[in-house]
């Protein structure tokens, strides 16, 4: 029979921290420890002046816009995206190599910050879900506590119900420590959304 106190130990324990991590934030049901900052703004990650307007029509530039994509992807190192980017701009006359670095910039910070919000958002919803797979286990470990205390209780059923329970612990626990993985995703975003910012101010102080 699985000792009882020792998977109740464990509720308990992803129950209290886990759950509440996001108390800090001004949204009490995040769960990262990570404060929540549901968008970004170009001054954030922008050092390089103000963008020329034209940097908004970024997606009208259909090769640019491929570019875009490629660079912003996160299988692409941050090496080969700066080989590409200036690969790409040496094609450019040097009048247009500023105003199109710009438009690059522009287009990976709406793409990023647009993966950024999704990426938050699907964190929300996980957090909604564990919250009540919680609830089903308070409610089963109760159940298995007032099973437990019954005179005549059926060691079976109650063997039963403690593996259930455990099962349900396990998967909860599990789900815990991907999301402790998850909530990095939203930093790991901005960390590349301002590396390559860094860098494409650079090219553009040597256009």
């Amino acid at each position: 029979m699985i000792k009882h106190f020792a998977w109740m130990g464990t509720v308990a324990l992803l129950f209290a921290p886990s759950l509440a991590v996001g108390a800090a934030n001004t949204d009490p049901d995040w769960p990262c420890v990570q404060r929540k900052v549901p968008d970004l703004s170009v001054a954030q990650v922008w050092t390089a002046g103000e963008l020329p307007t034209i940097a908004a029509d970024w997606s009208k530039d259909e090769k640019l816009a491929e570019l875009v994509s490629v660079v912003a992807a996160r299988r692409t190192s941050i090496e080969d995206a700066e080989k590409q980017i200036t690969a790409y701009v040496a094609t450019l006359p040097a009048a247009q190599a500023n105003e199109k670095l710009a438009q690059i910039f522009q287009g990976l910070f709406d793409t990023l910050n647009h993966e950024r919000q999704q990426v938050i958002t699907g964190i929300s919803r996980y957090a909604g879900k564990q919250r009540d797979m919680a609830a089903d286990v308070r409610k089963s470990s109760a159940e298995v506590d007032q099973l437990r205390r019954q005179a005549n209780v059926d060691p079976a059923e109650l063997t039963k119900r403690s593996q259930q329970l455990t099962w349900q612990t396990r998967i909860f626990q599990e789900r815990v420590h991907s999301l402790t993985f998850v909530c990095e995703v939203p930093t790991i975003i901005e960390q590349r959304l301002y590396t390559l910012s860094k860098m494409i101010a650079q090219l553009m102080s040597k256009s």
